[in-house]
């Protein structure tokens, strides 16, 4: 195993294959449940935003889509373990007969959701599978971290109403998050980041508040995965022990845990999970 500067096994490879089967295969005995956990909170962000802004199609931006897992959850009211089922033992299946039965889950399912989603990510074959299988409605190839929008990109990004993502906070900071804010010519897009526990939160929400949000953190935790090795727990409780976060009767058990971060212009309410005694950033 190889592991990042984190302490985390890396996983990169998954990514970037030209469909979700190893991203299915390698993460089921892990236990990665998070987008499954983030499913009701989304939800009822997109209708409080619905009904709250009388927006009847709400545009959603989901920051390292990947295979567009997040969309399928909440356009088509599937599990994750649905998932794990739909793309297991299929080692032997061509990507297109893949791709024409998720075309077909697209077409049979009533979307349960109203909403479109604009996919963002860094690998391209994760975009373009969440593409053509339908999952996603846009799909934008960029690097934010990096580089500046494009045009294009920033066009893409146009009249978005919200932000979310489940685990890729940490290597994605607060210059991706601003460049999407800026590309917006002056609305801001209500923001749902599930953060894995090891990774500070405070620039993204001291970046934030500098472009008029105010940030409340969820007091549950959710669990994300299992540790892939003992190797692998014993590095990341290093680096939670010298950020100052204390893993007793979480981390230390054998599973990661992320929280989940609700940001919202001055004035628009909390959000779902929230309360008064959460952490704020005014």
């Amino acid at each position: 195993m190889r592991f990042d500067a984190t302490g985390k096994v890396t996983l990169d490879h998954i990514y970037t294959e030209p469909d979700p089967r190893a991203y299915f295969t390698l993460l089921r005995p892990l236990g990665y449940c998070v987008p499954q956990q983030a499913k009701p909170y989304f939800a009822k962000l997109i209708k409080e935003y619905r009904e709250s802004r009388h927006v009847e199609i709400p545009q959603v931006l989901d920051i390292g889509c990947s295979y567009g897992i997040n969309a399928a959850l909440l356009k088509y009211d599937v599990t994750m373990d649905e998932l794990y089922e739909r793309y297991g033992e299929r080692e032997h299946e061509r990507r297109e007969a893949l791709l024409d039965r998720d075309r077909e889950l697209s077409r049979s399912h009533r979307p349960a959701q109203r909403v479109r989603f604009v996919g963002l990510d860094t690998s391209e074959n994760a975009l373009s599978y969440a593409h053509e299988a339908g999952f996603i409605d846009d799909a934008v190839h960029a690097d934010l971290e990096a580089n500046e929008p494009t045009p294009r990109q920033r066009a893409q990004f146009a009249g978005t109403d919200l932000v979310i993502s489940t685990g890729c906070m940490g290597y994605v900071t607060e210059r991706t998050l601003t460049r999407v804010v800026r590309a917006q010519d002056g609305r801001r897009p209500w923001m749902a980041h599930f953060v894995l526990r090891m990774f500070p939160f405070d620039p993204v929400e001291r970046a934030l508040a500098g472009l008029g949000y105010r940030t409340v953190r969820v007091d549950d935790v959710f669990r994300q995965r299992r540790f892939a090795s003992p190797e692998e727990q014993a590095l990341v409780l290093d680096s939670m022990s010298a950020a100052g976060v204390d893993p007793k009767g979480l981390e230390e058990e054998g599973w990661m845990y992320a929280q989940l971060y609700l940001s919202r212009p001055h004035g628009h309410g909390q959000g779902p999970g929230s309360n008064d005694t959460n952490r704020e950033q005014s």
